[in-house]
Protein backbone atom coordinates (compact mmCIF):
# COMPACT_ATOMS: atom_id res chain seq x y z
CA UNK A 1 0.00 0.00 0.00
CA UNK A 2 2.15 2.88 -1.26
CA UNK A 3 -0.84 5.49 0.08
CA UNK A 4 1.16 5.36 3.40
CA UNK A 5 4.21 6.63 2.36
CA UNK A 6 2.43 9.27 0.06
CA UNK A 7 0.79 10.59 3.29
CA UNK A 8 3.86 10.23 5.23
CA UNK A 9 5.22 12.85 2.34
CA UNK A 10 2.15 15.06 2.78
CA UNK A 11 2.73 14.90 6.58
CA UNK A 12 6.48 16.27 5.63
CA UNK A 13 5.08 18.62 3.64
CA UNK A 14 2.93 20.29 6.33
CA UNK A 15 5.52 20.24 8.97
CA UNK A 16 8.03 22.02 6.72
CA UNK A 17 5.36 24.58 6.23
CA UNK A 18 4.31 24.95 9.67
CA UNK A 19 8.33 25.95 10.78
CA UNK A 20 8.03 28.19 8.17
CA UNK A 21 4.79 30.14 8.82
CA UNK A 22 4.03 29.49 12.03
CA UNK A 23 0.91 27.54 12.39
CA UNK A 24 0.57 24.97 15.04
CA UNK A 25 -2.66 22.94 14.17
CA UNK A 26 -3.95 22.10 10.53
CA UNK A 27 -7.54 21.73 10.95
CA UNK A 28 -8.01 20.61 7.24
CA UNK A 29 -6.11 18.66 4.14
CA UNK A 30 -7.28 19.33 0.75
CA UNK A 31 -5.70 17.16 -1.54
CA UNK A 32 -6.16 17.06 -5.60
CA UNK A 33 -5.46 13.92 -6.33
CA UNK A 34 -5.87 12.91 -10.56
CA UNK A 35 -7.21 9.70 -12.30
CA UNK A 36 -4.55 8.79 -13.21
CA UNK A 37 -2.20 9.03 -10.28
CA UNK A 38 -3.05 5.34 -9.28
CA UNK A 39 -3.99 6.55 -5.42
CA UNK A 40 -6.71 4.55 -3.76
CA UNK A 41 -8.73 7.11 -2.07
CA UNK A 42 -10.15 5.21 0.93
CA UNK A 43 -6.65 4.03 1.47
CA UNK A 44 -5.58 7.60 1.39
CA UNK A 45 -8.42 8.49 3.95
CA UNK A 46 -7.38 5.51 6.14
CA UNK A 47 -3.79 5.95 6.02
CA UNK A 48 -4.21 9.78 7.02
CA UNK A 49 -5.87 9.57 9.95
CA UNK A 50 -2.71 6.53 11.28
CA UNK A 51 0.17 8.47 10.11
CA UNK A 52 -1.34 11.65 11.47
CA UNK A 53 -1.86 10.68 14.80
CA UNK A 54 0.30 12.65 16.90
CA UNK A 55 1.13 15.12 14.51
CA UNK A 56 -0.14 18.73 14.20
CA UNK A 57 -2.58 17.93 11.64
CA UNK A 58 -4.19 14.64 14.20
CA UNK A 59 -7.62 15.31 13.63
CA UNK A 60 -7.85 17.57 10.60
CA UNK A 61 -10.55 16.70 7.73
CA UNK A 62 -9.04 15.45 4.70
CA UNK A 63 -10.75 16.67 1.37
CA UNK A 64 -9.85 14.65 -1.73
CA UNK A 65 -10.72 16.07 -4.71
CA UNK A 66 -10.81 14.56 -8.29
CA UNK A 67 -8.85 15.81 -11.23
CA UNK A 68 -9.79 13.87 -14.91
CA UNK A 69 -7.25 12.01 -16.83
CA UNK A 70 -6.08 14.04 -20.09
CA UNK A 71 -3.95 13.26 -22.76
CA UNK A 72 -2.70 14.14 -26.13
CA UNK A 73 -3.63 12.08 -28.95
CA UNK A 74 -0.50 11.77 -31.42
CA UNK A 75 -2.81 10.15 -33.98
CA UNK A 76 -5.91 12.96 -34.32
CA UNK A 77 -4.08 15.63 -32.75
CA UNK A 78 -6.60 16.09 -29.32
CA UNK A 79 -6.66 16.18 -26.33
CA UNK A 80 -9.03 13.94 -24.79
CA UNK A 81 -10.36 12.81 -21.39
CA UNK A 82 -9.61 8.91 -20.27
CA UNK A 83 -10.23 7.15 -17.74
CA UNK A 84 -6.43 4.98 -17.41
CA UNK A 85 -3.86 4.89 -18.94
CA UNK A 86 -4.50 1.99 -20.93
CA UNK A 87 -7.39 3.67 -22.63
CA UNK A 88 -7.82 4.29 -26.43
CA UNK A 89 -8.49 7.75 -28.23
CA UNK A 90 -12.37 8.09 -27.55
CA UNK A 91 -11.82 10.23 -30.81
CA UNK A 92 -9.82 7.86 -33.03
CA UNK A 93 -9.67 4.74 -31.23
CA UNK A 94 -5.76 5.43 -31.38
CA UNK A 95 -3.31 3.89 -28.71
CA UNK A 96 -0.57 6.85 -29.16
CA UNK A 97 -1.61 9.04 -26.20
CA UNK A 98 0.79 11.27 -24.32
CA UNK A 99 -0.60 11.76 -20.76
CA UNK A 100 -1.18 15.28 -19.92
CA UNK A 101 -2.75 15.76 -16.93
CA UNK A 102 -4.57 13.71 -14.15
CA UNK A 103 -1.52 11.92 -13.03
CA UNK A 104 -0.05 14.58 -10.49
CA UNK A 105 -1.09 14.17 -6.76
CA UNK A 106 -0.53 17.95 -4.72
CA UNK A 107 -1.81 20.09 -1.65
CA UNK A 108 -3.97 21.99 -2.68
CA UNK A 109 -4.91 23.99 0.46
CA UNK A 110 -4.50 24.05 3.79
CA UNK A 111 -6.77 25.16 7.37
CA UNK A 112 -4.48 25.71 10.07
CA UNK A 113 -4.63 27.77 13.34
CA UNK A 114 -2.02 30.11 14.51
Amino acid sequence: MHEVSLVESVLDLIQDSARVNGFVRVKKVVLQIGQLANVEPDAMSFCFDSVTRGSIAEGACLELLDSPGVAWCMTCQCSVGIASRTSGCPACGGHTLQVTGGSEMRVKSLEVEY
